[in-house]
C-alpha cells in the first residue's frame, strides 16, 4: 500500500477544493490552480478533508495513487502559502538585477541573460547576488529556478556559478593535486 497515497489531505478553512470528473480545482488566498488527474482515481471529500482512493491493487493504480495525492496536496499548499526557491550567484562580477518584472543576470557572458516573468511567477533580487523565485505552482517555480541555474551551473574547481541556497558544491583539486 502506498504510504503517501493513504494519507488524508487536510483542507484549510480558507481553501476550497472542487472536483469535477477527473479535474481538481483548488482556490485559496494566493490564487487558483486546476489540474487534470488520472481518471481511475476516486475522491472522498468531507468538510475539511480529502482522500484519494484507488480502484484496485494493480501495479498501474498503485504507481498513480501516491502521485495523485501528492499533486493535490502541493496545489493546496501552493494556493495557501505559495512556494519559494532561492538561488545564489557566486563569482567575481556575477550579479542580478530587476528590469521591470523581468530578471537580468550578468554571469560572465558578453551579454546579460534575461528571464521574462511568467504568469503567477515573481522574481526578487536581494544584495545583487541572491535571486528568489516565488509562485503558487511548485512545478513552475522549480522549473524556472532550474532554468536560471542552468545558465551557469556551479563548477567544481573554483565553485563559481549559480546554485540553490544551501546547495553543497563538491570541490575538486586542480592540476597540482596528484
Amino acid at each position: 500500500m502506498s504510504r503517501v497515497g493513504k494519507k488524508i489531505i487536510d483542507i484549510p478553512s480558507d481553501v476550497t477544493v472542487t472536483i469535477e470528473g477527473n479535474t481538481v480545482s483548488v482556490k485559496g488566498p494566493k490564487g487558483e490552480l486546476s489540474q487534470t488527474m488520472n481518471e481511475r482515481m476516486t475522491y472522498k471529500q468531507d468538510e475539511n478533508t480529502l482522500e484519494v482512493v484507488r480502484p484496485t491493487d494493480s501495479q498501474d493504480d498503485r504507481t498513480v495513487h501516491g502521485t495523485t495525492r501528492a499533486l493535490i496536496n502541493n496545489m493546496i499548499q501552493g494556493v495557501k502559502d505559495g512556494y519559494k526557491k532561492t538561488l545564489e550567484l557566486v563569482g567575481v562580477g556575477y550579479r542580478a538585477q530587476m528590469q521591470g518584472n523581468d530578471l537580468l543576470l550578468n554571469v560572465g557572458y558578453s551579454h546579460p541573460v534575461e528571464f521574462k516573468a511568467e504568469d503567477g511567477i515573481t522574481f526578487g533580487v536581494e544584495k545583487n547576488t541572491t535571486v528568489t523565485v516565488e509562485g503558487i505552482s511548485k512545478e513552475q517555480v522549480g522549473a524556472i529556478a532550474s532554468n536560471i541555474r542552468s545558465v551557469r551551473p556551479p563548477e567544481p574547481y573554483k565553485g563559481k556559478g549559480i546554485r540553490y541556497q544551501g546547495e553543497y558544491v563538491r570541490r575538486k583539486e586542480g592540476k597540482t593535486g596528484k
